[in-house]
């Protein structure tokens, strides 16, 4: 069966996507539906389809298509891991015109390291920069209907 990728917003999946990662995925659990949508709308995305349209991978640049892309989100449903979907998918990130030539490109990522390594992907070359501002409670905080916007300690 081929597999294609492509960025049309129109193909993709929102409610499978939408339940891979706030259901299934460790990075985005709990991700409420409107932060969801408000993210794919500011985004660059991905969906790898097999013939009959359904949606199997999926991944999203957040990028001002000039200088700078965060790429996030990429995943391939169980069933179809294992068939070079994922590789496919970061290589169509990295081929799109938007994205090629960029000054710098990053991620996060607990176990796919090997792969992204195959794209050009290192540790940080300066991490003594580099800085975030994260909030592991932003999500669950939303959903008990508290300040999203809260302080951090």
């Amino acid at each position: 069966m081929a597999v294609a990728i492509d960025c049309d917003p129109a193909r993709l999946d929102r409610e499978r996507i939408y339940q891979y990662l706030s259901g299934e995925s460790y990075w985005a659990r709990g991700l409420p539906r409107e932060v969801f949508e408000r993210s794919l709308a500011h985004s660059l995305c991905f969906g790898a389809y097999v013939d009959d349209g359904q949606l199997i991978g999926f991944a999203r640049a957040i990028t001002d298509r000039a200088t700078f892309a965060y790429l996030a989100d990429v995943f391939v449903l169980d069933g179809w891991q294992g068939q070079g979907i994922g590789k496919r998918l970061v290589a169509a990130a990295m081929a799109h015109p938007d994205l090629a030539g960029l000054r710098r490109m990053m991620l996060a990522t607990a176990d796919a390291h090997g792969l992204y390594a195959q794209y050009g992907f290192t540790a940080l070359n300066r991490p003594e920069r580099m800085m975030e501002r994260l909030d592991q409670d932003v999500y669950l905080r939303k959903a008990a209907g508290g300040d999203a916007q809260a302080v951090l300690g």
